[in-house]
Order: C-alpha cells, then structure tokens, then sequence
C-alpha cells in the first residue's frame, strides 16, 4: 500500500472530523493455553513506554497496582498511559496531523489513520523474531492479522477480542430487577411485550422507589453508548449478531444498513410505544452517562436496555448500598417469537482492533518483547488472577481466590481493580479468552462456571433457579444453532479514512442520532411518515452507494481471510 501524503490526510480528516465507529465493551476476561515461559527479555533495564487508548479507563493508577509492579519487576516497563475522556477519540487525527506520537496507541477503529500515514510500522518481522508466545496465542489465525488483500503487512496486534474465547456466560441486552421479577412472581419474559408488561405492572404497584419517583425503562443515548443502548437492540431483538451499523447478508455478503430493515422499523415502534405509555424515561436522549448511572445506583430504576458493562459501575453501587435486590437479571428478549436472540453466534476470532507501534517508538524490539511477555503463560496469569499468595493460593494444583479476595472482587470492584491491578491491563493487550487451561490443567481467567456462580448474588441465583437455570448463558440459544459467520464482526471492517464510505458514514450517523430520538419520542400517529422520511434523509444522504462499497470490503475481508 502506498501511504497517502500527510497533508491530504489531514484535509480529509477536516472533512470527516474524528471518526466515532462504535465501540464494544471490551470483554473483561482474558486467556487460554498460552506459551512460553515467562520471559520479558534478557534486557531489564528500565524503559518508558508510552501509550495512548481511544478508550476511558478509570481505574488506571499509573502501573502503582500490585500488578503492574509486577509486570515492571519483570520486564522493565513502565507504561506511561494516556486515555480518552469518556472513549471519545477525537485526538487521534490531531495525533496523525502533528506527526508526533507515544510508542503504542490503540486506536479502535481508527487504526487507519496510522496506517494511511505511515505512524504504524510493520510487526511482521518483529514478530517472527521476537515473539514466539505472541504467534502462539494468534496460531492459525495470523493470517487475520493482515491488514489487507494489497498490503499484507501487520500494523495491529488485535486486543479487543481475546484468542480462543469461549464465552461462558451472558451479557445480555435488556436487563430487568430482580425484585421486580421476585414479586411477579419470575413471569416469562421471552418478548418485548414480555418485558413491558413486568415493567408496567410493577411500576403501578410501586409508583415510588426510597421516596424517588419510579423509572420503569432507560436508555443511555450519551455520544457512542447511543448505540450500544438505542439502536444495536433493534438488531439483536431481531435474531442477528452485532455487526455493527449493517446487516450483512449470509449468502452474498451484501451490506445494509439496518436500519432499513422491517425488523428494526417494528422495533423502534415498540419503543415509540413505550414513550406514549410514559414507561420509557422521559429524559432518555438528554441525559448525561453520570445521570444515567446515577438513576440506576438509586434504585428505582426497572429495566435497562444496554450491554451489561454499560452500567456495571452502579451495578456495583447497589451491591455497596446493600441493594443487590435491585440489580439485574439478563433475557435473550425479542421482538416476536418468530426469532431467536443470536449473541453466540461464531464469528471465529474476529482480530481488528488493537494496538500499533509507530514510527516514534525508539525501540520496537523491546516493545515486542514486552508484549510477548504478556502473551506468556506467565504474564497472562499475572494480569488475569495477580499474585500467587496475595489474590490467589494453589491447592493441589488448582488455582483458588481465598474468599476475601473474592468478596472484594465483587462487592469493592473499583477499589480492588485499582490496588491489585487484576482485569486492569487485559483490554490493553494480547490476550486469550475464557474456557481454555494452561499447562497446569487450570483456566487462564478467573471467568470460569464455578467462579461465575460463586459471583452470583443471592437474589441472581435466586432469580436463575426460579427459571431453571445454573447461568444466565443457560438461558440462551447455543452457538450451534447459528452457521459460523465468515466475515468476523462487520464493526471490526475499517474503510480509509478518506473514502467515500467514511464521509458517508459521518452524514448517516448523524441523521440516525438525530432522527431516532424523534422518532421514538413523536405521537404513535406520526410514527411511520417520520420513519420513511428517516429513509429517505438516509438515501439523499448516500447509503445506498456506501452499502455498495462497504459490501466489498466485506469480500475482501472474507477472501483475506479464507486464503493462504
């Protein structure tokens, strides 16, 4: 690939302004059988590396966590880190624009940018001499690490998706008190009218929570969480897999938008439905994430439509408060019965997003190092269950949280991540993923089924029996019963930055967070003429040839990755 000169790169960026593609949760577990002994390299002599994530992460001290005392002791790292505020990456063209760069950024779905310009270096070589434990944990799947059909070099070391994960339990998407659930009875909750009809019910019998008037359902519509929590429901209530802003045909792998979909139309009806019923909270599209989570640590808040790690902080707030009746229980909840939720779904390892080294980086090989230290047995069990003696004991072999440690975990989540530094760098780095062992017999994570119910309140397990089931994954339809998707995760699919796709992109999305809310908000009766106009701003706005476009990079993707 030939890079693009910087000054067109930052006249496109001009145009296109920071990219905000959606960005998923990152799974918080981390391993699988990994290599390697636990090396960081002959050289320990201290270095800073510096690095910068178009992610938030409130609980980073600075490598001060026992953790990541650890990781220095061991390979002379210390990682300076910088994060955007509330995950917003509008600094990375900026970034690119300047020339000047740390060591490492993790730029989500901008890695483009770097690309184009020529800030990321190739890791192929680095690789292949560096880093045994790394082309351990990705295996077969190096192939996917390529950043394309015409340039096949390495610029990414994917960390968003662990390697080998097998998820082991669910995160959901509607989310409804256990409470709630306790004194109806536990009532099937299988549809939308399902869930409605729980939220109403119990609202009229409890129109006020601890004095504070009662929420039935909220939304966060706060920036990007607008679409984890508004509008990726309309597709997993509709039996699909995330994949993004499109719908991706199986058979031809042609792109949509999904919001021309049927499905979704009849979706955002039943929440234009619930608006008019007064069951959806009035100050959905205008509140702030710290409002939002505040409502929900109040209490009084019924349902949540969002993905789990959407509100854990005041999930862990209710626990503190002595309010674990008041947090929640997951449904794989659709729109009918005519369909099944999809969230296990294979996407095989999905690569895409992860870190780069750039060109300011003074000493890429020791950053390799460094991060095949991570990718070791060693480090993995370091960063998954911390320091044997301190968070965990071995017992005849087996890998154990003393119930201490454990307590904290749950009930003090932000305060033990930031002394112990467990779970704090698995989003940063390579990693694998839950159900796989190591060379010891024991899981890689701490996410395992008898650790996962140990974490269950009282009232989830209370919950889980009344609906005959041991997790919350119990209650979903199992990956077998989906064909495995060969693009990956569409989301994960970057056009260039300056490509027709990106600036089409940016003027579809804004039509979608300005219309939706409309929409939603607007008299039943005007539903349908604001919802085929929305369809048509869309098509005046470019979608239709953005499909055409984005559908071959799906292609290509799909032949990148199916060819040796």
């Amino acid at each position: 690939m030939k890079h693009k000169k910087r000054l067109s790169l930052l006249l496109a960026m001009m145009t296109l302004g920071a990219s905000v593609l959606a960005a998923c949760g990152s799974d918080d577990s981390g391993n699988s059988a990994s290599s390697g002994e636990g090396s960081g390299g002959d050289d320990l002599k201290p270095i800073t590396i510096t690095y910068f994530s178009a992610d938030s992460n409130a609980n980073w001290v600075n490598m001060e966590d026992a953790v990541g005392k650890k990781l220095t002791e061991k390979t002379g790292v210390t990682i300076q880190a910088e994060f955007a505020v509330d995950g917003s990456n509008q600094k990375l063209p900026l970034m690119v624009a300047s020339g000047e760069y740390p060591d490492l950024v993790y730029a989500k779905g901008d890695a483009n940018l770097f690309v184009d310009s020529g800030a990321f270096i190739d890791l192929t070589d680095l690789i292949e001499e560096h880093a045994a434990n790394l082309k351990k944990l990705y295996g077969d799947y190096m192939n996917r690490l390529k950043w394309s059909n015409e340039d096949e070099s390495i610029y990414v070391i994917p960390t968003l998706n662990a390697v080998d994960h097998q998820p082991l339990d669910a995160g959901g998407n509607f989310h409804i008190q256990h409470e709630v659930l306790k004194e109806l009875g536990y009532p099937e909750i299988r549809t939308v009218k399902d869930f409605e009809k729980a939220l109403k019910d119990y609202a009229e019998k409890h129109p006020t929570i601890d004095g504070q008037p009662t929420i039935p359902l909220t939304l966060n519509a706060d920036g990007w969480r607008f679409m984890i929590s508004v509008t990726d429901a309309a597709v997993m209530a509709t039996g699909l897999s995330g994949d993004g802003e499109y719908y991706i045909d199986p058979e031809t792998y042609e792109a949509k938008l999904h919001y021309r979909r049927p499905e979704d139309r009849d979706y955002f009806r039943w929440l234009n439905h619930m608006s008019a019923t007064g069951l959806l909270d009035t100050e959905t599209f205008v509140q702030k994430t710290d409002q939002y989570e505040a409502k929900i640590a109040s209490g009084r808040v019924l349902g949540v439509i969002d993905a789990d790690w959407g509100f854990g902080n005041p999930t862990n707030a209710l626990r503190t408060a002595g309010k674990e009746n008041r947090t929640y229980a997951r449904f794989p909840i659709q729109l009918d019965e005519t369909t099944k939720d999809a969230s296990f779904q294979d996407a095989g390892y999905a690569a895409g997003w992860g870190v780069g080294i750039t060109t300011s980086a003074k000493d890429p090989v020791r950053i390799i190092k460094f991060l095949d230290y991570l990718a070791s047995e060693e480090g993995q069990i370091l960063m998954n269950w911390g320091i044997e003696g301190e968070h965990y004991d071995v017992l005849d072999g087996k890998r154990v949280i003393p119930e201490d440690v454990q307590d904290r975990k749950v009930n003090d989540n932000a305060s033990f991540t930031q002394e112990s530094g467990i779970g704090l760098y698995n989003s940063l780095f390579p990693r694998y993923g839950d159900g796989v062992k190591d060379s010891t017999g024991n899981y890689y994570t701490t996410n395992f089924p008898e650790q996962i119910m140990a974490n269950y309140t009282s009232s989830a397990k209370a919950t889980l029996k009344a609906y005959g089931a041991k997790t919350w994954k119990d209650l979903w339809p199992k990956s077998e019963e989906f064909p495995v998707k060969p693009w990956g995760a569409a989301y994960l699919i970057s056009p260039p930055v300056d490509s027709n796709i990106a600036i089409t992109y940016k003027r579809v999305e804004e039509i979608v967070r300005k219309r939706i809310p409309e929409i939603i908000l607007a008299d039943p009766s005007q539903f349908d003429v604001l919802y085929d106009q929305f369809i048509q701003d869309l098509n005046d706005a470019g979608a239709e040839k953005m499909e055409r476009e984005y559908s071959e990079l799906v292609r290509s993707r799909v032949q990148l990755w199916n060819h040796e």
